[in-house]
């Protein structure tokens, strides 16, 4: 495929000549903060078939007219910058280029219905059509070889070539993605807001308007392919109302909460095609103690006693971990926690040990595709089994005809938890990619299972999940270790 350059530079310059007052001086133009990343255009994509699979087109010739006007636009900058300029360039300029994007995808999973195995499945969409637009500007920036402005910047520029943006790549995939999975948003703030993390590079010094240009018409392009992928995925195909054969109604099985006729939540999601296993019943687990029999009747009884001898401690782990509707839901909440480890290998120590655009992009990317299997391993052991939660059954055992949990009881099976499986997969995905805080991620992933026993709405045995959720994390990590990252230096 071939981007053509058409209106995409002629907006940009638009942008860029708008009259700024000038808010005094910006300094030398600063060096880069990172070391060069070469190779990072022949690491293995995720959705791409390689990296040169979407083109961009020949940049400038040096010293043409028309790339003599490309640095004007960029030099009559750098007396002219407002403090709302700053603003902008630092919002989309730091170390963690994707987090802004992140932080968009939170956004919009909190205005959706709690969905937890369709937020990770689209948390992984944008982060590995970031990661994709990465990876192939980084292909064609070797390729080509353009130096990057000599004039002062709000920001370091990056130490690799400067054509195309990887920012902008960034901009144009998770724009354009989100956009499809959020229809409900405005595919036009979208844009903007990608036009605006694009300019930002030229309204910083660190790209002229042509680099930009062709970073969001790269962006846009692996995000009509990552689209494509998700078109063909399963997700979003209807339940057809009918429970598995063998398994009934209440008390026996799940049923929704006392008073809620609500359905349970995507039961095909469990159906779904996985990034890296066969299949959502690849790591299913062995079933969960029957209903009435001595093992599930002494776990419902521990959470009958953890909720009677409730801390403060724990009642606020039981909250930070809930992901209820109107949060990024579990695996946002996961993400979050996980990405401040990410941005701070991206922001500290020197050039030659601190992180690169390609290598945050990727973390990121391993840790979403581990969530998002694991949410469809959890689907799938979920509506096999059909476990009751421990609201209705501490009810119907008769142990408390008035018994309610400490946080509000989702509207699906219990068996096993969503929170544990996304918990163990990123526990896996962080302790490969920092192995010296290998103790801190268990902790942490023991910390996200153990809360939902304290929010009164698992049962112990619900976190088999925890283990199945390292499963899947180690294919991620098979696939990592082989995708010509590690090799580099």
């Amino acid at each position: 495929m071939h981007i053509r350059r058409s209106t995409a530079v002629a907006a940009v310059c638009l942008v860029l000549g708008t009259a700024l007052a000038a808010c005094g001086d910006d300094g030398d133009r600063l060096e880069p903060t990172v070391r060069a990343e070469p190779s990072a255009g022949r690491w293995k994509p995720w959705v791409l078939g390689s990296t040169s699979e979407v083109t961009v087109p020949t940049p400038l010739a040096k010293g043409s007219d028309q790339a003599e006007s490309d640095l004007d636009a960029v030099e009559a900058m750098v007396d002219d910058r407002t403090a709302e300029v700053r603003t902008i360039v630092d919002k989309w300029g730091g170390p963690l280029p994707t987090k802004p994007w992140t932080e968009v995808s939170f956004d919009f999973v909190s205005k959706s219905a709690k969905n937890p195995p369709l937020s990770s499945r689209n948390y992984a969409l944008v982060h590995v059509a970031m990661y994709d637009a990465v990876l192939t500007a980084y292909h064609w920036k070797h390729a080509y070889n353009v130096e990057a402005p000599d004039v002062e910047t709000l920001v370091p520029p990056g130490a690799d070539p400067s054509y195309p943006s990887e920012h902008a790549a960034i901009a144009g995939a998770a724009s354009r993605v989100l956009a499809h999975l959020y229809p409900a948003q405005s595919a036009l703030r979208l844009d903007e807001m990608a036009d605006e993390a694009a300019n930002s590079r030229v309204q910083s010094g660190t790209n002229t308007p042509s680099d930009v240009a062709a970073g969001l018409e790269l962006g846009r392009a692996v995000a009509d392919k990552v689209i494509a992928y998700a078109k063909a995925d399963g997700a979003g195909k209807p339940w057809d109302g009918r429970r598995p054969p063998g398994i009934g109604g209440g008390p026996t099985y799940w049923e929704p909460p006392p008073g809620s006729p609500s359905p349970p939540v995507d039961p095909p999601a469990g159906t779904w095609k996985p990034w890296v296993m066969t299949s959502g019943n690849q790591f299913r687990p062995e079933p969960p103690p029957a209903y009435g029999s001595a093992d599930f009747r002494a776990a419902a009884q521990e959470i009958v006693d953890i909720k009677k001898y409730l801390t403060q401690q724990q009642k606020d782990i039981a909250k930070f971990w809930e992901g209820a509707e109107g949060t990024p839901l579990p695996a946002g909440i996961a993400l979050g926690v996980a990405m401040k480890d990410i941005e701070e290998a991206a922001s500290t120590g020197d050039p030659a040990s601190r992180w690169t655009v390609p290598r945050s992009a990727r973390a990121m990317a391993l840790v979403n595709i581990a969530m998002a299997d694991g949410g469809i391993s959890v689907w799938d052991a979920k509506y096999t089994f059909w476990n009751p939660r421990p609201e209705n059954a501490i009810r119907d055992l008769g142990l408390d005809s008035n018994w309610s949990p400490h946080l509000p009881t989702p509207r699906f099976p219990a068996y096993p938890s969503g929170s544990a499986g996304y918990a163990g997969g990123t526990e896996a995905v962080m302790t490969y990619l920092f192995p010296d805080k290998a103790a801190e991620f268990k902790r942490r992933a023991e910390e996200q299972a153990e809360s939902r026993l304290y929010a009164g709405i698992h049962w112990r045995y619900d976190a088999t999940s925890l283990e199945g959720g390292r499963k899947v994390a180690g294919l991620v990590i098979d696939r990592a270790r082989a995708d010509g990252a590690d090799a580099a230096p």
